[in-house]
């Protein structure tokens, strides 16, 4: 009977570290894809402005092509 009950008792404390032990590595983990995100939306930001900057040199190169048959 003694047996038992130092069985159940060292079953709910080693229960109860694992569940402590999850929350806090699931907090963790929680912070990071939260940094992480905002790494990505950093730089997707930065690739719509390197599209939209290469649109644009596509405009003025075609705009200077223009004026150049224009004048030459």
């Amino acid at each position: 009977m003694e047996s038992v009950l130092v069985a159940i008792v060292t079953g709910v404390v080693t229960l109860v570290g694992v569940i402590l032990s999850n929350s806090k590595s699931q907090a963790v983990m929680a912070v990071k894809l939260d940094s992480l995100a905002a790494k990505v939306e950093k730089h997707n930001q930065v690739l719509e402005r390197t599209y939209r900057l290469e649109q644009d040199m596509a405009v003025a190169k075609n705009d200077i092509e223009a004026l150049q048959r224009k004048v030459g």
